[in-house]
Formats: structure tokens, sequence, C-alpha cells
């Protein structure tokens, strides 16, 4: 994996898929501002919550609260009752230096568990506020550091995992749908006390600097949809 996969989420795992590419594809990828608000939107409520559930099955995301982008930031468009929470993460999820950090095609839909949800989530949604409010990629990175280092975001809590298994995902115009996956997010720098991404490891690992954590996956052979993934060779 080390070989085929050079190391990166949330965010994350954009960072991650962008990585694969050659420097030539990442020019041609390259999104260098941001479009016009109404592209990264979804017209439709209805479809993004639906979209917004499909990234875990719906026996976990059928009780999961729901939100949805509009133009003054993400709001609840429906409540949950089991702790997790959905949404269509756009491209600004991934860091400030990814050249597709103004891709308005990312559709990503996650699906937070509990641990994730109060204490993950919050950085990309401070990181939605600073990018509605039209802040450059600089003061994006420096406000969400400074907000770490004031303590005004959560500490990562333990257990903090997200479901990535909706067969709509489009991550990124290099990874495109990729796989279904699982993301277990842990503070720090953690990749070598996990042996991941060495020779042999089946553990990757991506570092994402902003949020100050590691992110591991693991691949997941079904979409949410039950419909079967594609192989591990893709």
């Amino acid at each position: 994996m080390r070989k085929s996969i050079p190391t990166l989420p949330l965010a994350v795992f954009i960072l991650f898929l962008s990585s694969i590419a050659s420097p030539g594809q990442a020019k041609k990828t390259a999104y260098p501002a941001m479009a016009p608000l109404a592209q990264y939107l979804i017209a439709d409520q209805k479809a993004e919550v639906a979209l917004a559930r499909s990234a875990a099955p719906a026996s976990v995301s059928s009780a999961a609260e729901v939100m949805v982008l509009g133009r003054d930031g993400y709001k609840t468009a429906a409540k949950g009752t089991n702790g997790f929470v959905c949404i269509v993460e756009r491209s600004w999820g991934a860091p400030t230096d990814d050249p597709e950090f103004w891709n308005p095609k990312v559709r990503a839909p996650h699906c937070f568990n509990p641990a994730a949800a109060t204490t993950f989530l919050p950085v990309y949604l401070l990181k939605t506020r600073q990018v509605l409010a039209g802040k450059p990629r600089a003061e994006i990175a420096a406000g969400i550091a400074s907000a770490l280092e004031r303590k005004q975001l959560p500490p990562l809590a333990p257990g903090a995992m997200v479901y990535m298994m909706s067969r709509q995902q489009y991550l990124n115009d290099t990874g495109m749908s990729w796989h279904p996956h699982l993301m277990f997010i842990v503070s720090g720098h953690a990749e070598k006390s996990w042996g991941a991404n060495l020779p042999g490891s089946p553990v990757i690992a991506v570092d994402d600097p902003e949020a100050r954590a590691t992110v591991f996956m693991t691949m997941a052979t079904q979409w949410s949809d039950g419909t079967p993934g594609p192989s591990m060779s893709h």
C-alpha cells in the first residue's frame, strides 16, 4: 500500500484521493477560486437528505439527524434519535491546500457516529461558515488553528468514526466514487502506532493536519444499499 498509495480527510479523505494523482493530473483538476455558491447547493432539499442518508446503511441512517447546506450554512432538515448525524460534504472538507478545495462537483455523503458528530463534525461546520463568509484559504486554515488552540472546538472524542458508503458519492475528479469505506479518527499523528501504510499492512492512514487528527480507513465490500462495491484491485 505504501508504494501504490502515497500518504494523505475530513476532511480528510479527499486529500488522500488527490494524493494518488500525478502532478500533471493535479494541474488539470485544480480549481483556483470558489465557484458561484449556487453550484455547491442542491436545490431539492429532499434529494440532499436522501443523499446524506445514503452514507450509511438504512439501519443506521434512517434514525440519524440530517443537515443540509443552505446559503447561510448547514441546518437540520430532519431530526434524529440515535445520535448519528448525516451530511453531504462539499469540496472544502479537504485541507485548504488541496487543488480541488473549490471543486463544485464534490458531493461526499458522511454519516458521523455520536462521538464524531459532537467532536469532529464541528471542524467542518466551522470551515463552512468561513467559506460562506468569503474568507481566503489561508485565513480559513488560520481560523481552524486558532479555534483549536483557544479550545473553541471540542477535543476529539475516543471512538469517533464515519460511514462513507454512498454509491452516489463524488469525492473528487480522481477517485470519483472510489470505494465504500469507514473512517476511524484518532487525535494527533497516530499512523506509526497503528502500523499503517507499511508494506503488507492492510491499514490505510492519512494525516489531517488542520484537524490535528489521523484518519484510518477500512474498505467495505458493499455500498450502503447492499449492492457490491468495486473489486479491491480497482
